[in-house]
């Protein structure tokens, strides 16, 4: 993993983790011990699901650049299937509370990726090689 992904994972995480431990606390306030166990299992599937999908995007771009571009848009479109399989799937749920486990990870995926956009926008990264020369053409100086 390079120094930019691991900037990236730490600009999305971090802001993650802090509005996730205010979901747990406000689900817990008004849900109680239900309510802060479904914000904690949110924050967990969307901790692991972009953490994962980081991990993938970065392992992809040392192979080639068309290799991260497909694995972004596969983790991207495997994690929305199955996020939203799983609030389907636990939206009867009586382990914990549905509705607190749906907004945590509502709120929860929509920072995280708030969280890498600026992360991205802020990383100073070329797009061209300045130094890339063009085969049959001599470099001029």
């Amino acid at each position: 993993m390079q120094a930019n992904d691991v900037r990236v994972l730490k600009s999305a995480a971090l802001p993650t983790l802090v509005v996730g431990a205010v979901a747990v606390i406000v689900a817990f306030l008004v849900a109680g011990g239900k309510g802060a166990l479904g914000a904690v299992v949110g924050l967990a599937l969307v901790a692991v699901f972009f953490s994962v999908s980081v991990v993938a995007v970065s392992y992809a771009a040392r192979v080639s650049p068309q290799m991260m571009a497909i694995s972004a848009m596969v983790s991207y479109l495997v994690k929305v299937v199955v996020i939203m399989a799983m609030l389907r799937a636990f939206g009867d749920t009586t382990a914990w509370n549905p509705k607190a486990f749906a907004w945590t990870v509502v709120v929860g995926t929509i920072v995280w990726t708030a969280g890498e956009v600026r992360a991205f926008i802020k990383t100073k990264m070329l797009y061209v090689d300045p130094e890339a020369t063009v085969p049959g053409q001599e470099k001029k100086s």
